[in-house]
């Protein structure tokens, strides 16, 4: 079966926030309303990953300043949330996602940041492999659960988008 990406709409909230539920249930999963008010700021680009028609996976970003501009990099990104169904994990989805976030990035320009459970091991090394480092440690960062967050720092891509 083929998974497409594609731009999130509001009609995907409510999925998304149940996806939300089943994979951050200790960590103050985002409501509908959460999803809704994402998708209305201008600075925000958020996306969905579909197979036969139901979203399975969930990402997005925001674009922080303005766009580089020649040699001045005065603009960054953040990696807001990637989740994915867990029924459909290990297809490279994430992976995917994530590609797709760093694409708009890299025409922003700029580094680009995110935060990740330091016990989320997947999750860190798909990071990695796409040029995250860590850069600090957030004591007690997520909550309710008071789970520990890295933030990770991707530089800006000066050698352009293979994406």
């Amino acid at each position: 079966m083929t998974v497409s990406i594609e731009s999130m709409t509001v009609q995907d909230a409510p999925r998304c926030a149940y996806l939300e539920t089943v994979l951050f249930p200790g960590d103050g999963p985002w409501a509908e309303d959460a999803f809704v008010a994402e998708l209305a700021a201008p600075h925000n680009h958020y996306v969905t990953a579909r197979e036969n028609g139901e979203v399975v996976g969930y990402a997005g970003i925001s674009l922080l300043g303005e766009p580089s501009r020649g040699a001045f990099v005065v603009g960054e990104s953040e990696v807001h949330t990637i989740g994915v169904d867990p029924a459909h994990r290990r297809r490279g989805i994430g992976g995917r996602l994530l590609d797709e976030l760093l694409s708009v990035a890299d025409e922003h320009g700029g580094p680009v940041f995110l935060e990740v459970r330091t016990d989320n091991k997947p999750a860190i090394e798909l990071y990695r492999r796409e040029g995250f480092e860590i850069v600090g440690t957030r004591a007690k960062y997520y909550q309710p659960s008071g789970a520990d967050a890295f933030t990770m720092r991707r530089p800006e891509n000066t050698e352009g988008s293979a994406r």
